[in-house]
């Protein structure tokens, strides 16, 4: 089943000199349950645009992006929002977390705005946070954690709303060899055992080859590539 399908996205801004800028052109994409992509190229390319667009972040100029079977389209700020905070979970390069609160109460946030109680938002945020292996750590401020461990609850908060797709950008960008390597172990094994989609958007060969595929966004289009030849 395609949790997201794109159809001939486009995406144009009009550049400081008033001159139109095409970010992207006509691009198609279908991402499955249980399925891992990465999306590679240029710094500038537009993947963080066309992440954003596929998340309801953005709207794209044209085309149309149906995300577990709702035409974005068709909908409001407001109910891109509702659907935004239900379905999708997003992971930034930069964890953004609240530094006055515990991991366990920054893995709790969505929860308590989508409306759970706190009951309720404390038992699914400690389960989010056992199975990135942080339980040890959920007291803890983002002060007093590494930028591993920050990370991989930023993952966490990510998965807490249960969502049908994740989307990370440059998720280890920010991290050191040792900690991108388990954190990429663990996107892995998390598409696995939740049967979510993930689009991941990269520079970091290692965890573009973990990838079921990897796409190459160049001059506003996509398309499949060997992620070897492209990120060496």
């Amino acid at each position: 089943m395609n949790v997201i399908e794109a159809r001939d996205l486009s995406k144009s801004y009009v550049g400081g000199d008033g001159a139109r800028v095409d970010v992207l052109n006509a691009v198609s994409l279908d991402v499955r349950r249980g399925e891992m992509i990465a999306i590679v190229g240029a710094s500038g390319a537009g993947k963080s645009t066309l992440l954003h667009i596929l998340g309801a972040l953005d709207r794209a100029s044209a085309g149309q992006v149906t995300l577990d079977g709702e035409a974005l389209s068709d909908l409001d700020d407001g109910e891109l929002s509702k659907l935004r905070n239900k379905k999708v979970g997003f992971v930034f390069q930069f964890h953004h977390l609240l530094r006055e609160f515990s991991a366990l109460e920054n893995v709790m946030m969505p929860l308590r705005i989508s409306g759970w109680d706190t009951q309720k938002a404390r038992a699914r945020a400690t389960e989010m946070l056992a199975r990135v292996g942080l339980s040890a750590r959920s007291t803890h401020r983002p002060s007093e954690m590494s930028g591993g461990e920050q990370q991989r609850t930023a993952v966490a908060r990510a998965l807490a709303v249960d969502p049908v797709v994740v989307l990370a950008d440059e998720p280890s960008g920010n991290l050191d060899h040792a900690n991108a390597e388990r954190l990429h172990e663990q996107f892995t094994q998390l598409v696995r055992d939740l049967n979510i989609a993930m689009v991941v958007v990269t520079h970091n060969k290692a965890l573009a080859a973990r990838a079921d595929r990897a796409l190459l966004l160049e001059d506003g289009r996509l398309q499949e590539t060997d992620v070897l030849e492209v990120l060496a």
